[in-house]
């Protein structure tokens, strides 16, 4: 059963608390994990007392003056002797006591000298209590020998009171407050104020003469008791950690109110009250309320300060007690010495003092004031586990609780006047928390929170049980941080940073790093010299020159460092640079950790060194994964490639601006040390034999030396910086250095074996000192200062006339020499100063987050990731050869669009009616851009900005997939693969579509054209083969067997690439007999398609200058050239314009947009209508005669509800009619006649009508209605329809005014939503979405049938020409059926997410006409026809115009007025 045994898991304390898996573990027989230290300390705290067993005889250690010493020769405080409690493992502590009471008490029962009697069998009464008749003694004591008040006699001695006992003598006595005085006669007050064991007053006491009175302090009141105190304001709560929740609960009762949840372990919390602010720890992640969340490792305890608005930690694991401003940008670290394992923590504002308790092997509680001045122990004596910690701010007393002890104590605030609250039934107290007279407190064992008085430790009671695992309590109230002085002031103390407060006043402080000034309120704006260096997750630095703090280190506040290695820094802007091998990123932050940047993340594996060339500002790194050395600006654009042959695995690199050159280790077989000139050349060897793992490197500037450590040799050693006089300066006795500085008389070195940072004296190796130890996953190490040596360059003036990279070369004669160099892929031209645009031949490829470019101009094959925002899932890409620009698609996003090749000027080109875009190819030519959709099957083409958008192929695809073109042909081919894999060939215009290749397929992927030969090739992934055949489908080829997995497809000159979906890799091959395979870029997850682009000259456009004469699209074709119009829309009969819009449609919401499908053309397609704004659209109609589109708009975020139009010919010229006093306008109608617009509110249960501008609003209806939903008109009869969901469905009837009002259908509903009128045949047809049908019946109601039984949750619904039309919710789709029998059912359009209403759109379901249609029928605002008559009627707000108002009757010749 040794300390090594023990599982943490079987020990709760150890899962819950980060800090204590760090204590040396003991394992009980049951399992328990007890600490080592409770070992043989005559305690049994394991359940069978085994941790008591096999103990060796100790020496007893002499007791401190304050001490008891027990029999067994441990000591206990004097304090605890003679309290009731046995202390000493005999209860020695208890034997011989004598009993004592107050003043005004009376004792019960008398000593013995029996040393089993304690105090406990000993009882205190108050005297008010004797002799009053009542047995309070429990043997009576208190009633026996009780004298007789009389009246005193002339001359009596007594002063007060005169008395007769039983036998008859005579005695004196007192009045309640007094005592009696030794002569026994005289009476002297009793100063009540000074009892301890029973307190008189709660908080503040003044004693009188005879009595005394209670006070309470600011924020309380006196109770009627006249004893205790109440707080004032709202009514107090309690805030506790849960682990996994922060809860506030009621004192009184079991209700809580979970406050944040989904926690890990949160441990300690505090709050500030005016600030409505709670801070916590949460241990497994390491961070304190998401505000501090770099540099801890086991914090334990945190505390608020309410006046100075900074908060306090303490953290077990860097044993250190730190302070941040609420916001965690300001950090200062006021105890890290003689620390252990540091807990709890509270403060006092008022006082400037902050006290917390320490676990350590010496147990002990401190003080020390805000800044971290005049630190002392106050309690260390019969301290073990010292848990809780809190204050009393108005007894200006600390309470601790001892876990290990099962005690809760009291103390001044220097540590004097010790006592015991509660010594019983605290099985394993953890936090603690007071409010009035009471103490609250957690226990881990009986998982509660119990309560008692504060001062006596009586009353104790359970409040709240069965928790999952209480930590931190704390009471919630506003006099629980009350207010004080700010020893800072209103200004911060006039401090630049951080001002803590003394006792004596405050203190400026300075983050890590910076020195405060000789003010003595402001720091230096950088710091001068620090101690840079990495660990796997976090950077740190540390303060070299000798002042506060200089012996600690801080965590440079970075986030998501996962595993970081190399380090280099630039002083010109305070920043700081490190690489990451598993994120496989190089970044940089300020070296306050802000600003953080990820500024190379592409193409790199193992980034393992890394150096900043102050002079001309660039970044130079090593790779490792890809063997390379790089370079670029700071911001790592610019970005080009140095070295990329006869590396293995290069590990550290260093520059030296001075002479030009840059030095790198290299780990591979054959380890060495190399250099070049910074712009790559001059290659040479430097160190080649007795290396085994040479890791840092360091340049000694001022001696010229470079030193490098060997992690193998267990060397460090240095050399001229030619390489001669090699000298070992520590030889073959460091366990393992990995990184490597140089800085004035120093070397600094991490030890990997160690965990430690070293220094030594840099010449000659002595004075070795260990910085810090400890430290795991330690890795490179850097010194920052400002004592770079400044270097003249011709880079510094004018970029040294290059266009892009200016980069340091060796010396020439002595001179600073300088080279111009260009972005990896980009050639530099023969002026050897300026760049190219870019490649002339390259390949691009989609890579699903990104799209890459290799460059064919260069002598190497490396990929670069193109400045484009994060993709999600690019699939397909090409570029325009004209413009350079670059087309792919996002099937995540359901989108295309395009960019420059730098990045900026992104736009979205087709963003609707995508569903997966696998294949695009762009016509640089016709300029025009073709694009197949697996999941609409269609393959579609637009202008190269979107316009002009139609369908070419729509019927007879399954999953269509690549794409590619034959401008000069006038072809265009593309790859099904469903379930009749084939590859297809059509004019450029969807015309004379034919099947090339449908055998021996499986899944056609890549597609592509040799032109020069006049060949058609593709892969498969199925049947891993990439074969070939003529532009005919004939003499079919199998170029390459047994490729994995074949994606994309290309070819160029000779060659054919491909990308693989199984090797991860980009491969190259013989295009005519697939030898000479090769990878060249592999480890690139998520291959897609591939496209070249060559300097060939783009041919003419077929179309010429002027489009062809074509109104919209022209679209190449074998023959020359065809006019197309977008889908939906018909060319002319002159065979080059348009009819748009289209003459009749079907109009549908599909909440965030309008959409159409063309009843005009056969392919039946839905076209998204470029309308801004549209948010939530909900119902639909129009005005044909005025070309108009109207649509309710309901959007929740922002709530924003309105009635909009549509200028049907400019469909981004919308007007908002109505945008207030709407809620829920579900249902919409247009009296094309009459020009109104009628509509439905459910929510606020009316229906409404308007003009058509949205003036002279009037609600029609506003009694009886539930939830009104769908709208129906036929304006040449005078008729209004409406659904009602409500409680009893229905479907209703009135005149346009409404009028003459009556339930049509009013049995047999569920929920009745779309509602439609055929005009001709006089039918109302219905959708019930309950039911799941479609229904029709007469105008009345009657001759009622089930048209379509089986409709799946139908929204919206139309009729028109022979059939009915709906839109359906669970399906997605608009679907079509026989109007009169329901049969001939067929789907029009899937995947229409959120579709809702629908309006078939033609001239013809707007006819008629009423005497409305002329002058308004005369009428100054609203014009309503009633079949003989119409009414002329005023809106329900007048405006600015008088209103006539009428009913008038129609004759044949003429209108009559008819009284009303």
């Amino acid at each position: 059963m040794g300390t090594h045994g023990c599982n943490p898991s079987r020990g709760l304390e150890s899962q819950v608390l980060g800090f204590a898996a760090n204590i040396d573990k003991h394992e009980c027989n049951s399992g328990k994990c007890i600490s080592d230290r409770w070992r043989c300390d005559e305690e049994r705290d394991c359940e069978s007392g085994e941790d008591e067993d096999s103990c060796v005889e100790k020496r007893p250690r002499t007791c401190g003056p304050d001490e008891f010493t027990c029999s067994k020769g441990n000591c206990i405080l004097k304090t605890w002797v003679c309290d009731g409690v046995h202390d000493c493992s005999h209860g020695e502590d208890e034997g011989n006591c004598e009993a004592t009471c107050e003043e005004n008490q009376f004792r019960c029962g008398k000593p013995s000298n029996d040393s089993a009697t304690s105090r406990v069998t000993i009882n205190c009464i108050g005297r008010k209590h004797v002799c009053d008749g009542k047995k309070d003694c429990p043997k009576g004591e208190d009633e026996r020998n009780c004298p007789k008040k009389v009246p005193c006699k002339h001359g009596t001695v007594c002063k007060q009171v005169c008395v007769i006992y039983p036998n008859n003598t005579e005695g004196c006595s007192c009045y309640p407050g007094y005592s009696l005085s030794k002569d026994g006669h005289n009476c002297h007050d009793i100063d009540e104020c000074m009892f301890e064991t029973d307190p008189v007053c709660s908080q503040t006491c003044n004693n009188t003469v005879g009595s005394f009175t209670c006070g309470c302090m600011t924020g309380y009141v006196l109770r009627p008791d006249g004893r205790s105190c109440k707080a004032l304001g709202a009514a107090p709560t309690l805030l506790f950690a849960n682990r996994v929740d922060i809860r506030q609960v009621s004192l009184n009762n079991a209700k809580y109110t979970a406050l944040l949840k989904g926690l890990h372990n949160a441990i300690a919390l505090d709050y500030h009250y005016q600030k409505g602010l709670i801070y916590w720890t949460d241990t497994p992640w390491f961070v304190i309320a998401d505000v501090i969340r770099w540099g801890l490792e086991s914090p334990g305890g945190v505390a608020v300060d309410w006046v100075h608005d900074i908060f306090f930690w303490t953290d077990s694991g860097t044993r250190r007690v730190e302070v941040a401003t609420l916001d965690g940008s300001q950090r200062v670290i006021i105890a890290s010495s003689d620390l252990d394992k540091p807990r709890a923590i509270v403060l006092h504002p008022g006082e400037a003092y902050v006290f917390w308790t320490d676990w350590g092997p010496k147990p002990k509680i401190e003080r020390a004031e805000m800044d971290g001045s005049n630190r002392k122990i106050i309690v260390e004596e019969s301290l073990f586990w010292p848990n809780g910690l809190c204050i009393d701010y108005t007894m200006s007393r600390l309470y601790w609780a001892d876990a290990k002890h099962h005690v809760i104590e009291t103390a001044k605030f220097d540590g004097t006047d010790r006592k015991k609250v509660i010594s019983k039934g605290l099985p394993h107290p953890f936090a603690i928390t007071l409010f009035e007279d009471a103490i609250y407190w957690t226990d881990w064992h009986t998982k509660s929170i119990a309560t008692a008085n504060k001062l006596t430790g009586t009353g104790m009671k359970i409040i709240h049980s069965g928790l999952h695992f209480p930590m931190d309590v704390h009471s919630y109230h506003s006099l629980r941080q009350p207010p004080y002085p700010n020893h800072c002031g209103n200004n911060n103390g006039g401090c630049s940073h951080m001002c803590l407060p003394r006792r004596s006043g405050y203190q400026c402080v300075c983050p890590m790093g910076l020195k405060l000034q000789s003010n003595r309120k402001s720091c230096d704006s950088t710091p001068e010299k620090l101690l840079l260096f990495a660990r796997k997750k976090e950077l740190r630095i540390r303060q070299l020159d000798k002042g506060p703090n200089s012996d600690v280190d801080m965590v440079v506040p970075v986030d998501g460092i996962q595993s970081a290695v190399a380090l280099a820094w630039d002083s010109n802007t305070d920043s700081i640079f490190w690489t990451d091998v598993e994120a496989d990123t190089i970044n940089r932050a300020f070296l306050n950790g802000s600003n953080q940047q990820v500024i190379v993340s592409s193409n790199l594996e193992s980034p393992a060194g890394l150096a900043v060339d102050w002079v001309t500002s660039k970044l130079y790194w090593t790779d490792a994964g890809t063997n390379r050395i790089e370079v670029s600006n700071l911001d790592g654009s610019m970005r080009a490639l140095l070295v990329w042959e006869g590396l293995d695995k290069p590990r550290d690199i260093v520059v030296d601006p001075i002479g030009g050159y840059m030095y790198w280790s290299d780990w591979g077989e054959v380890p060495k040390i190399e250099r070049a000139g910074m712009d790559g050349s001059m290659r040479a060897p430097l160190i080649t034999h007795n290396l085994t793992w040479p890791n840092g490197l360091a340049i000694d500037h001022d001696k010229g030396r470079i030193y490098w450590a060997d992690g193998g040799t267990k060397a460090i050693e240095y050399a001229n910086l030619d390489g001669r006089s090699r000298t070992v300066l520590i030889g073959s006795e460091l366990p393992h250095p990995f990184g490597l500085a140089v800085f004035e008389r120093k070397i600094y070195w991490t030890d990997w074996d160690t965990s430690s940072i070293h220094t030594a004296d840099k010449l000659t190796g002595k004075d070795r000192t260990v910085l810090r130890s400890g430290v795991s996953g330690l890795m490179d190490v850097r010194v920052f200062h400002r004592g770079r040596q400044p270097v003249q360059s011709m880079c510094r003036s004018q970029n040294g006339g290059c266009s892009h990279l200016c980069l340091l070369a060796p010396l020439v004669l002595g001179a600073q020499s300088h080279t111009c160099a260009c972005p990896i892929g980009i050639k530099l031209l023969d002026d050897k100063k300026t760049c190219s645009l870019g490649p002339m031949n390259s390949l691009i490829f989609a890579h699903r987050v990104d799209i890459r470019q290799i460059s064919l101009d260069v002598p190497y094959i490396v990929d670069v990731v193109l400045p484009l925002p994060p993709l999600k899932n690019a699939i397909a890409a090409d570029v325009d050869r004209k413009t350079g620009e670059i087309y792919w698609t996002d099937t995540a996003e359901d989108l295309i669009q395009k960019a420059t090749q730098d990045g900026k000027n992104i736009e979205n080109i087709i963003f609707d009616g995508l569903e997966t875009a696998d294949g695009i190819v762009v016509d640089s030519t016709g300029r025009k851009l073709y694009w197949t959709d697996a999941g609409r099957n269609s393959i579609e083409v637009a202008e190269l900005d979107g316009r002009n958008r139609k369908v070419l192929v729509w019927s007879g695809l399954e999953s269509p997939r690549a794409i590619t073109l034959h401008y000069y042909h006038g072809l265009m081919f593309w790859s099904d693969w469903g379930k009749n894999a084939r590859i297809e060939q059509a004019d450029m215009d969807g015309k004379n579509r034919l099947t090339l290749i449908s055998d021996g397929l499986g899944w056609p992927n890549g597609l592509a054209i040799d032109r020069a030969a006049g060949r058609l090739y593709w892969n498969d992934g199925k049947r891993k083969t990439i074969e070939s055949s003529d532009l005919y489908g004939r003499d079919r080829k199998v170029i390459v067997r047994n490729v994995p997995h074949p994606y994309g497809l290309v070819i160029v000159g000779s060659h054919m690439y491909w990308t693989d979906w199984q090797t991860k890799a980009l491969h190259r091959a013989d295009k005519a007999s697939g030898n000479s395979s090769t990878i060249i870029r592999g480890n690139l997850e998520g291959l897609m398609d591939i496209r070249s682009v060559q300097a060939d000259n783009v041919a003419e456009n077929a179309c010429g200058s002027d489009n062809g004469g074509c109104s919209h699209l022209c679209l190449r074709n074998p023959s020359g050239y065809s006019c197309a119009c977008p889908t939906g829309t018909v060319l002319r009969e002159d065979g080059e314009t348009c009819n748009t819009p289209p003459s009749t449609y079907l109009l549908f919401a599909t909440r965030s947009t309008l959409a159409r499908v063309s009843l005009d053309t056969p392919e039946l397609w839905d076209v998204t209508l470029p309308i801004p704004d549209v948010r939530n659209a909900i119902a639909v109609d129009f005005h044909w005669a005025k070309q108009k589109i109207y649509y309710t708009d309901e959007s929740k975020c922002p709530v924003i509800v309105s009635f909009r139009s549509v200028d049907m010919h400019n469909l981004s010229n919308t007007y908002t009619l109505i945008s207030t006093n709407l809620t829920t306008p579900d249902g919409l109608a247009v009296d094309w006649i009459a020009d109104n617009i009628y509509w439905t509110d459910a929510a606020r249960k009316l229906l409404e009508v308007a003009r058509l501008d949205g003036s002279c609003r009037k609600v029609v209806i506003k009694d009886g209605l539930d939830e009104p939903r769908a709208l129906a008109i036929f304006p040449r009869k005078g008729y209004l329809y409406w659904t009602d969901w409500g409680d009893n469905p229905k479907i209703e009837r009135s005149l346009l005014d409404g009028s003459a009002r009556r339930t049509v259908v009013g049995t047999d509903l569920g929920f009745p939503n779309g509602l439609a009128l055929d005009y001709g045949a006089r039918r109302l047809y219905w959708a019930d979405a309950l039911r799941d049908r479609i229904e029709t019946s007469d105008l009345h109601g009657k001759n009622r049938v089930h048209l379509v039984p089986e409709a799946t949750h139908p929204f919206g619904l139309t009729q028109y020409g022979d059939h009915i039309y709906w839109t359906d919710w669970y399906k997605k789709s608009v679907e079509r059926a026989d109007k009169t029998t329901g049969k001939d059912r067929i789907v029009i359009r899937t995947d229409l997410d959120g579709v809702m209403e629908i309006r078939a759109v033609a001239a013809g379901r707007q006819a008629g006409w009423t005497p409305c249609a002329v002058n308004n029928g005369g009428c100054s605002h609203l014009c309503m026809f009633q079949q003989q008559t119409y009414d002329c009627t005023c809106p329900d707000v007048p405006d600015d115009r008088p209103c006539s108002t009428g009913r008038y009757r129609l004759c044949i010749t003429q209108v009559v007025p008819t009284k009303h």
